[in-house]
């Protein structure tokens, strides 16, 4: 679930599927974290974290739904790119499940590893048997029994089925009778609402113009279809139990009054995926701690979760501005075990960093300040205009899709002094790189591969310059780790030199280009030229057009092909 943001990656598999994680909000977007056998109120937008494995989120969760999608790799052609690198998955807050994981490896108990990443609580027993959980909410919805099934409505009209499939709309129509919401449905056997088949029994509301499929179901049934949603099933026992002990005084934490449904089924609370979602593992854990939850001072704890810390878990009072006792910053050493302990450089185009920011020219500079655990409180980006904004880390992260709030941006930026050179000329590689160390160059030219060009002489303030000479169409890039960045491309004109002499106009052209097209051209008098004769260069790249052309101001044009620009002769004069 998490409702600050948990996402669960399953071990050896660096790459797999992406888990969903839960949402609540921060305190600093405005969220407030109800603790102690309360629900934990709404936040940000809400979002989703994800990591390398399991099927979905975690516990109360900081995140919220990205509003750009994650970069998909470490390349970026922008000629000035933000990048990111960081640690951990998720909120950071309470337990960390990749941590878990690495704790049970070590011969850790379930009852440990909770009191390692919730401090000065206890274990208790729970009250509530059943929960609500809102499983749809859709204008039309399908349900299917594989038995006999029975509908009754709010008025207690009783409409008995076959097994089969029905699909409701906003009419509530049933074998052409329209009944009155809620309707209350039993069967023999699970009941499927969009295919997804769950124990217990199925309400359907209305709710304005959405249908909600509730599902009344026993806490014990409901931690069996969310554990193996929040963890992987072949992860050590005392990982699952713990999980299973943190979900269900999740769930009870944070059963929300006023509405036909105490909890939801996705990531805004914790994961549900029904009977689907089960396995054998998961229920066995669920099974051995049974209404086993965590307390502090005799109330049910909020047991926050999330996929990855990064090595160290952060405080809600760091995190949300709200001290809780028990959610305090604790040292997580077997979260290398992830493959999200650490991340990035993930790169971002300067451009599009600064309108997601609300800035209103591209970023020229970037700062952060960092709290106890590392992760940032407060980022600051300023345009070249010195036009500034400053957001929360949890703003950042929610606008460009970061795996955490523990992170620090680079700013590296490429441009030639000029897009074109002469033949046998040099230019200026000029940049910025700030937030980074150990660049280098990398240059391909045309039709060769990318290579190294050297390391990047980077001045005290940030700022670099060097002088290349290509000598073909060529593009560089800065190189740092895996990541490339900064593309630019510089094209390479053939040098024409021209004279007059008795015999005509004659010269040569470089690099050598036998064959190439050689056009004498004159100017006219509205400025324009015009093409008055035209040869071809030969084996050496030598051409003539002869005769003394008449009084006039030329030049020569030679246009070789072959990945090198049209070159032009400098004009001449004829008395």
């Amino acid at each position: 679930m998490e409702t600050f943001g948990k996402a669960c990656a399953r071990p050896g598999d660096a790459s797999a599927t992406v888990i969903r994680v839960g949402r609540l909000a921060l305190l600093a977007c405005a969220a407030v974290l109800v603790l102690g056998g309360g629900a934990t109120a709404a936040l940000l937008a809400p979002g989703s974290d994800a990591a390398a494995g399991t099927s979905s989120s975690t516990t109360t969760s900081t995140t919220t739904t990205p509003s750009a999608p994650p970069p998909a790799s470490g390349v970026s052609t922008a000629p000035t790119v933000v990048a990111f690198s960081g640690h951990g998955w998720g909120h950071g807050i309470g337990l960390g499940q990749w941590g878990a994981y690495g704790y049970a490896l070590h011969g850790l108990a379930y009852d440990k590893i909770l009191g390692h990443y919730y401090p000065g609580t206890t274990l208790g027993r729970a009250r509530v048997a059943t929960v609500r959980v809102l499983v749809a909410s859709k204008q039309k919805v399908t349900l299917t029994s594989a038995t006999p099934w029975t509908i009754v409505d709010a008025t207690g009209a009783k409409t008995t089925l076959a097994a089969g499939q029905l699909r409701l709309d906003s009419t509530f129509a049933v074998d052409g009778n329209a009944l009155e919401p809620p309707l209350e449905i039993t069967a023999k056997a699970p009941v499927s609402a969009g295919g997804v088949p769950y124990r217990g029994k199925l309400t359907v509301a209305r709710d304005g113009g959405l249908l909600d499929v509730v599902d009344a179901v026993g806490l014990e049934q409901y931690l069996k279809g969310v554990v193996p949603s929040e963890m992987p099933s072949k992860w050590p026992e005392a990982a699952l139990q713990a999980q299973a002990v943190a979900a269900r005084s999740y769930a009870l934490a944070n059963l929300t009054k006023g509405r036909p449904y105490d909890l939801y089924g996705d990531a805004r609370s914790q994961v549900y995926g029904g009977i689907p979602a089960e396995s054998d593992a998961a229920s066995a854990a669920v099974d051995a701690t049974k209404g086993e939850v965590v307390l502090y001072n005799g109330k049910v704890a909020n047991t926050l979760f999330f996929s990855t810390s990064g090595g160290r878990t952060v405080s809600a009072l760091e995190a949300t501005g709200v001290s809780v006792p028990y959610l305090v910053s604790v040292a997580d050493p077997y979260d290398t075990l992830s493959p999200y302990h650490d991340w990035g450089p993930v790169l971002f185009d300067a451009k599009a960093v600064g309108k997601r920011l609300k800035l209103a020219e591209p970023i020229a500079r970037v700062s952060v300040a960092t709290g106890a655990s590392g992760r940032v409180k407060s980022f600051v980006a300023s345009s070249a205009d010195d036009a500034q904004v400053t957001l929360t880390g949890n703003q950042v992260r929610n606008a460009l899709g970061l795996r955490s709030t523990w992170f620090a941006p680079a700013l590296l930026q490429l441009s030639p002094a000029a897009r074109t050179i002469t033949y046998g000329g040099a230019i200026s590689l000029r940049g910025v790189v700030r937030g980074a160390t150990g660049l280098s160059l990398e240059a391909k030219p045309a039709g060769g591969s990318w290579a190294d060009a050297g390391p990047l002489p980077v001045d005290p303030d940030g700022t670099f310059a060097l002088i290349v000479k290509p000598q073909a169409p060529t593009q560089y890039r800065l190189a740092w780790g895996d990541a490339r960045a900064c593309l630019a491309k510089i094209a390479v004109a053939a040098r024409v030199s021209a004279v007059v002499t008795p015999q005509g106009v004659e010269g040569t052209l470089r690099p050598l280009a036998p064959g190439t097209p050689v056009q004498l051209q004159q100017q006219q008098d509205d400025g324009t030229w015009k093409t008055i004769d035209s040869a071809t260069a030969d084996s050496s790249s030598a051409w003539l057009f002869s005769g003394p052309p008449a009084a006039g101001t030329y030049r020569v044009r030679a246009a070789p092909g072959h990945g090198v620009a049209v070159g032009l002769s400098a004009p001449f004069t004829v008395q």
